[in-house]
């Protein structure tokens, strides 16, 4: 029986998410299929337009938000809403329907 691999995709900004990226590909190995999206640009403080930092649609199972920048994290728990796409933006304090944010 072939079993179809979970697609996860994470972001994270200036290596913010090294560490578990890291940690999750040494424990699920093979069954997941594990995508990484980085910004090491300097941003603002204040983000208006974050659309040339995110994707149009995801193609994922879960997205893991480890985002820094308040503005592309709020952003990007509100596409995963928009496209029924569960997300866990860990230590964020904004409350979502589809968006887990436990505390780091």
């Amino acid at each position: 029986m072939l079993v179809k691999k979970q697609r996860i995709w994470v972001f994270q900004q200036n290596g913010s998410a090294e560490a578990k990226i890291k940690a999750i590909r040494d424990e699920a190995g093979d069954l997941i299929d594990l995508k990484t999206f980085n910004i090491d640009d300097a941003l603002p403080t204040v983000v208006d337009d974050t659309d040339p930092y995110l994707p149009k649609t995801l193609d994922a199972d879960m997205v893991l938000n480890f985002f820094t920048h308040p503005d592309l994290a709020y952003d990007l728990a509100r596409l995963c809403q928009t496209l029924n796409v569960p997300s866990v933006a860990s230590g964020k304090p904004f409350r979502m329907d589809g968006v887990t944010t436990p505390p780091t």
